[in-house]
């Protein structure tokens, strides 16, 4: 195949293919048009160059097969390239339901990426064959972008906010990361590897190294260092919301409109409290801007997603626990 030439990097990911195939199409069409375009070129200027025996009583002054001609036909094999490649955007861009999710935080210069169970890595990324893999992403500087040409994958990193990408790996290797924008003096030294294993291997170095909070309960730690669990508990009268059940759910802003409350929604009222307020509370949160990094911003949201529904037993004797824990006095998460 024409990928598995050392011009092309190997398809080591379910998308690659379709990616290759899109890709080669739009070569192939390209191609076949320039070459007609320029074969008619040079055939036209011979045949119709000054001095040549070809006759010029009749010129033609128009033709309506001829435009309908030109008009449809390409016409069509754009609708052909739209259809295709809008199918395959919607594809890279909505992961599997069933994923292994991962934490990426770009840094000039480097990847730090961590798995749930804690597990951290730096500008190298392991992963099981044949497992669909998320990457939750964001920057804490300046726009990267995370590319592994192996999986056909290429995502902006954003400070200020979250993208994802996905990909579900083929075959066992060892892939090249980079930064695929331009982000600075070192850039070019943005580099990385994406370890692909057999599952077996795989869990056996996720559970290796030194012991590690997740990153649920790095979050958690975070929550009650901040005092958090001071407002926020699931007993009458409280000053904040109950986050239990939160994630996930539709929440009833001041204005009266509602909102899904993602990771953008959880982020944004973690460091900017008063920007949504939610309805029936005051604006009494202080914003954690420059106290919690994106690091802890993505520890809190995965502690968040843990909680589980509004007003169970187990949640409401957590969130007590917390409370006593949490530092009293002043008005804090």
């Amino acid at each position: 195949m024409w990928a598995d030439l050392p011009l092309f990097p190997p398809q080591a990911s379910t998308s690659a293919w379709q990616v290759d195939a899109l890709y080669f199409f739009l070569l192939a069409v390209s191609g076949l048009m320039s070459v007609l375009i320029a074969g008619l070129l040079v055939v036209f200027a011979i045949r119709y160059r000054r001095g040549s025996a070809a006759s010029r009583a009749h010129p033609v002054t128009g033709s309506l097969k001829l435009e309908l001609f030109w008009t449809i036909i390409p016409f069509g094999v754009s609708m052909v390239v739209f259809v295709w490649g809008a199918a395959l955007f919607f594809h890279l861009s909505r992961p599997p339901d069933e994923t292994m999710d991962v934490l990426v935080v770009g840094k000039r210069w480097m990847w730090k990426l961590q798995h749930l169970n804690g597990r951290r890595e730096i500008n190298e990324l392991h992963v099981p064959v044949g497992r669909a893999v998320k990457l939750t992403m964001t920057s804490e500087d300046v726009i990267h972008s995370f590319y592994v040409p192996a999986f056909r994958i290429k995502a902006d990193v954003l400070p200020g906010r979250y993208t994802s990408t996905w990909f579900s790996p083929t075959r066992r290797g060892v892939y090249h990361l980079f930064c695929a924008e331009y982000c600075g003096t070192k850039h070019s030294r943005m580099i990385g590897s994406v370890i692909v294993m057999e599952p077996d291997a795989f869990q056996d170095w996720l559970g290796g190294g030194t012991a590690q909070l997740s990153a649920a309960a790095a979050g958690e730690r975070l929550f009650l260092n901040l005092g958090c669990a001071t407002c926020h508990n699931p007993e009458s009268g409280s000053r904040g919301p109950s986050l239990a059940g939160l994630f996930g759910s539709r929440v009833e802003l001041a204005g009266g409109e509602t909102m899904l409350a993602d990771e953008a929604y959880l982020r944004e009222s973690i460091l900017d409290p008063k920007a949504k307020m939610v309805s029936g509370y005051e604006p009494l949160m202080p914003t954690f801007r420059g106290l919690v990094g994106e690091e802890g911003v993505l520890h809190l949201i995965e502690y968040l997603k843990s909680i589980g529904p509004s007003g169970s037993g187990q949640e409401r004797e957590q969130a007590a626990g917390a409370t006593k824990q949490s530092t009293s006095g002043g008005e804090r998460s």
